[in-house]
C-alpha cells in the first residue's frame, strides 16, 4: 500500500513538473516574439497544458521504481555521512550556509533591475548556488579550526584527572570470540580502548545461539559471554548496531564477513581473538586489534643465559624433558629434567621460540 501512495505521490510532482515545463515554454515564446495573443484559444492552451502534465506524469510513473531506489541510495549515503560528521563540523557548515544565504539575497536583488526576466532567474540561482557552496566550505574549515582550537584549550586547562574526549577516534567493534574470552572487560576498566565500542546486532543473535546450545560446553561459554556483555554495558556503555539498513552488510550470510563488511563501512577496527579471521582482515585491509597478540606483547621478556627458578610440572613431547609454566601461561620446556617432575629446579634460558600461540621458552638444568 505504501509503495502505491508513493507512486501516486510521484506522478503528481511529474504532473506538475510537467505543468511548469508548459508555463516556461509558453513565456519563452512569448518573448521571443514566436507567440501571438490571439494563436491559440485559452481551451487549446488548456489542452496544451494538461496533455503535457499527463506526459511528464506518466514518465514519472515509468521511473518511480528507479527514483525511489536512488532516493535511498542517497538518504543512506547523507546519513552515513552526517554521522561520521564531528559536532564543531556541523556547527561550522550550518553557520556558513546561513551566511551564503544572506549574502546570496542581497546580491539577487540586484538581479531585479534586469529587463529579461529569465537572465535574471538564471543569474540568481547561480549566486544562490555558489554562495551556499562556498559558505558551507569556508565556514567548515575556517569555523570549525577556531572550534577545535578552543576544545583543545580546554581540554588543556582541565585537571588531569578528566577523561580526554575520543570523538575522532575509529569505533571498536567487538566479535563473538572477544567478548567470550572475558578479558576485553579488564582491558575497558585500564581505559586503552578509545571511541566507539560497538556491538553489531548479528553478533548478539550468535552470543544468544551459543548461550542456548545443548552441548553444555559451548552453552556455559555462551553465557559466560553475556555475563561480560551486560557488565561492559552497565560500567562502560557500548553501542548496538543494527545492519538492516546497511545493504552491503545486511545481505552477507557469514557472521566474520559481516563483521568485516561493518568495520569498512564504519571506518572502525575489529577486535578479536580469532586467528583466521585476523589474517582475513589483514588481507582486505581491515584495521584489528588482537587481545592474545596484545597478551603476548606484555608478557615477560626473558633472554637466553637468564636463570630463573620454576617448578616443574610434568613430562614433555620429547625423550627426558619436562614442562614447567609461568604465571602468565607461558611454557618453559627443560631439556633433560625428566627426573625432576614435582620439584623446583634453577635452569638457564637457552632459547626462545615465538608462535602465533605465544611464546615457549627451553631450558636446561643448572
Amino acid at each position: 500500500m505504501l509503495k502505491k501512495f508513493i507512486r501516486v505521490g510521484i506522478t503528481l510532482v511529474g504532473m506538475a513538473a510537467g505543468y511548469g515545463v508548459y508555463e516556461l515554454l509558453r513565456y519563452i515564446l512569448a518573448q521571443t516574439g514566436q507567440l501571438l495573443p490571439d494563436a491559440l484559444t485559452n481551451f487549446q492552451w488548456g489542452i496544451a497544458a494538461v496533455v503535457i502534465a499527463i506526459i511528464f506524469g506518466f514518465i514519472f510513473f515509468l521511473l518511480t521504481p528507479a527514483i525511489t531506489r536512488v532516493s535511498a541510495r542517497l538518504s543512506k549515503s547523507i546519513e552515513a555521512e552526517a554521522k561520521r560528521l564531528s559536532l564543531p563540523t556541523l556547527i561550522a557548515g550550518t553557520f556558513g550556509l546561513i551566511v551564503g544565504l544572506i549574502i546570496s539575497s542581497l546580491i539577487s536583488r540586484v538581479y531585479t533591475m534586469i529587463g529579461n526576466q529569465i537572465l535574471a532567474i538564471a543569474l540568481t540561482v547561480g549566486t544562490y548556488i555558489i554562495f551556499i557552496w562556498l559558505g558551507v566550505v569556508i565556514g567548515s574549515r575556517f569555523l570549525k579550526d577556531q572550534i577545535g582550537s578552543l576544545s583543545q584549550f580546554r581540554r588543556t586547562s582541565t585537571p588531569k584527572s578528566a577523561k580526554p574526549k575520543t570523538e575522532n577516534s575509529a569505533p571498536k567493534i567487538l566479535d563473538t570470540s572477544v567478548i567470550i574470552d572475558g578479558r576485553i572487560a579488564d582491558i575497558m576498566k585500564t581505559g586503552f580502548l578509545e571511541g566507539r565500542i560497538i556491538i553489531p546486532e548479528f553478533v548478539l543473535v550468535e552470543l544468544r545461539h551459543i548461550a542456548d546450545s545443548s552441548d553444555g560446553l559451548k552453552r556455559n561459554r555462551g553465557r559466560r559471554g553475556l555475563d561480560v556483555l551486560n557488565k561492559i554495558q552497565t560500567e562502560y556503555g557500548i553501542e548496538i548496531f543494527y545492519t538492516k539498513d546497511e545493504k552491503g552488510v545486511d545481505d552477507v550470510p557469514e557472521v566474520d564477513v559481516k563483521l568485516l563488511k561493518l568495520a569498512q563501512a564504519l571506518h572502525g577496527k575489529v577486535v578479536t581473538n580469532d586467528y583466521n579471521l585476523n589474517k582475513v582482515a589483514v588481507i582486505q585491509g581491515v584495521g584489528v586489534l588482537n587481545i592474545n597478540e596484545l597478551a603476548n606483547t606484555l608478557k615477560p621478556v626473558v633472554l637466553p643465559g637468564e636463570e630463573m627458578n620454576i617448578f616443574l610440572l610434568k613430562e614433555g613431547k620429547e625423550q627426558g624433558q619436562a614442562v614447567a609454566y609461568l604465571d602468565d601461561g607461558t611454557m618453559i620446556v627443560v631439556e633433560d629434567g625428566q627426573g625432576y617432575i614435582g620439584k623446583n629446579v634453577n635452569v638457564v634460558v637457552s632459547s626462545v621460540l615465538q608462535t602465533s600461540a605465544g611464546k615457549m621458552i627451553f631450558t636446561r638444568i643448572r
